[in-house]
């Protein structure tokens, strides 16, 4: 795919982040092995590997801590070759009624056609502080329950 159409595909993901739904379109154009990597130095930094991985261990935690699902509102994208980055804004409250309006640089990389790695850059600080450590029960190579 061009770069333009890598971008395209990443703001119609956005769109629905931004709505609060999950995006068909994310689902439908990940590798197999995609890998969603947390960077940093906190509890939450792993490699998340596959999307049921993603979708249970890393995303169903976030998903367990907010009241009305996740709303992520992208206002910057730039895209060279197999890459797209993208700048965003969280928008949510926890459960507990605590504001997590995290600060993202997210980056894109695209293989064969599809998304093959996600890479996050956020406020670690504010990770922790209030969605707490991220627990062992979800680390990659953790077998998670399915969600009802």
């Amino acid at each position: 795919m061009s770069a333009a159409a890598n971008k395209k595909l990443i703001q119609e993901i956005y769109t629905h982040a931004g709505s609060r739904t999950a995006s068909p379109t994310f689902r439908s154009n990940v590798a197999d092995d995609v890998r969603w990597v947390v960077t940093g130095q906190y509890s939450w930094s792993h490699t998340f590997v596959g999307l049921d991985v993603i979708a249970n261990n890393l995303l169903g935690r976030v998903r367990e801590l907010m009241a009305e699902g996740t709303r992520t509102v992208a206002f910057n994208f730039i895209a060279d070759g197999d890459y797209v980055v993208v700048e965003a804004k969280g928008d949510n409250v926890t459960k507990t009624g605590v504001r997590y309006d995290n600060d993202y640089c997210m980056i894109w990389r695209f293989e064969n056609g599809k998304i093959k790695e996600i890479k996050e850059y956020c406020d670690s600080a504010l990770v922790e502080r209030v969605l707490g450590p991220f627990p062992a029960s979800r680390l990659p190579g953790t077998k998670v329950a399915a969600e009802a």
